[in-house]
């Protein structure tokens, strides 16, 4: 395969005919209408919760804040409100702390955020409006650095979460504009600045796929290590599979399709060269993964048969949503995947996730 040439993981064949369990019955949250964007962008109010995600996804951010009876309030792109927090993090927020002031300058920046250790974070909205203004950030974060007294905060946002210290948000929300406050490093919903955890690109697997596995393992907090047997489904050509062989792992690569021919000459690797559907394992696995480009609430039946036979411990997917109305299949998919068996089911869109969700699940045992 000519290098840096990727091909979208997918499943080049249609799933073999075969019998299925039905689909668990779901009740559905009531529906809300989502309003539009207001025409002219509004600023958080001090005491409310600040929301960001991906540029697009207001709606169902909004709506799934609704359904947990929070007052929201979409602000402008990438940016929704809440009077509370929601007992289950949404799905499609990225980032979340409480405004405690809205403010003009670094200076009045840095003294919102009071004198306690943390690890200051000054980011924009991932939106083309707030894009457009992430040079604005170097110069808020150098003022409020200088500012901060005796200058001992922790150097990283790890180092912040080793501490037990807070992070220091200031959310460039407008020209000029920040909603500044602090949220405890160990309860945010990410330690990169806006909930973007940017993965690096290496020359040996340059693919968007392989940083969505670092970064899916990075939220996950456990990665498959040397001696684990993974099983990767709907493989080709391989982001995933390298990814886990340079972690130390045994790869069961699962794929209609070709591997790159270092990945299928690797002694760690074994190519299936089948369906995911049809792929019956001799054993069990430590970890499935999966990143096929099919129907979500069929793959998510697919993963569900996974835990009904036993066959893998621990869970990391990635589902497409290229729907408009992507809540009902999320809804269908997580209660498909807790009917098979699966526990502590949590989806997530991460930053290097576009219109699809990263989940992560482990085994429930008899």
């Amino acid at each position: 395969m000519r290098k840096g040439h990727h091909k979208q993981r997918s499943e080049r064949r249609p799933p073999p005919k075969e019998p299925r369990p039905a689909p668990p019955p779901v009740q559905l949250p009531a529906r809300v209408k989502v309003p539009p964007l207001p025409a002219k962008a509004l600023l958080p109010a001090p005491g409310a919760f600040l929301w960001t995600c991906r540029e697009g996804f207001e709606g169902p951010l909004f709506e799934e804040l609704c359904w947990h009876k929070t007052s929201v309030t979409l602000l402008s792109a990438g940016l929704v409100q809440s009077e509370r927090l929601p007992k289950v993090m949404p799905t499609f927020a990225r980032m979340v702390f409480r405004v405690d002031a809205v403010v003009p300058t670094p200076q009045e920046a840095a003294q919102a955020l009071g004198a306690g250790r943390l690890k200051v974070q000054v980011w924009v909205p991932d939106t083309q409006a707030g894009n457009a203004r992430a040079g604005e950030c170097v110069a808020w974060e150098s003022t409020i650095t200088s500012l901060r007294p005796g200058r001992n905060d922790p150097a990283t946002p790890w180092s912040a979460f080793e501490a037990g210290v807070g992070l220091g948000q200031v959310c460039l929300v407008a020209p000029h504009t920040a909603a500044v406050g602090v949220v405890p490093a160990r309860e945010a919903l990410s330690l990169a600045a806006g909930g973007r955890a940017r993965m690096k690109r290496t020359g040996e697997a340059p693919s968007r796929a392989a940083m969505k596995l670092d970064e899916a393992l990075e939220w996950v907090g456990v990665a498959p290590g040397r001696g684990d047997l993974c099983v990767d489904l709907g493989s080709a050509p391989g982001g995933w599979t390298r990814r886990l062989v340079e972690r130390g792992a045994r790869v069961w690569s699962v794929d209609t399709g070709l591997l790159a021919p270092d990945l299928a000459a690797n002694a760690r690797v074994k190519h299936f060269h089948q369906s995911a559907f049809a792929f019956a394992p001799d054993g069990p696995c430590d970890w499935l993964l999966c990143d096929m480009a099919w129907r979500p609430l069929e793959v998510a039946q697919l993963l569900a048969k996974w835990a009904r036979n036993g066959w893998a411990t621990q869970l990391v997917a990635n589902l497409k949503l290229p729907m408009k109305d992507k809540l009902p299949t999320l809804v269908r998919a997580r209660a498909t995947l807790e009917a098979g068996g699966w526990s502590d089911v949590r989806l997530r869109q991460l930053y290097h996730d576009r219109d699809e969700v990263t989940v992560r699940a482990v085994r429930r045992h008899a």
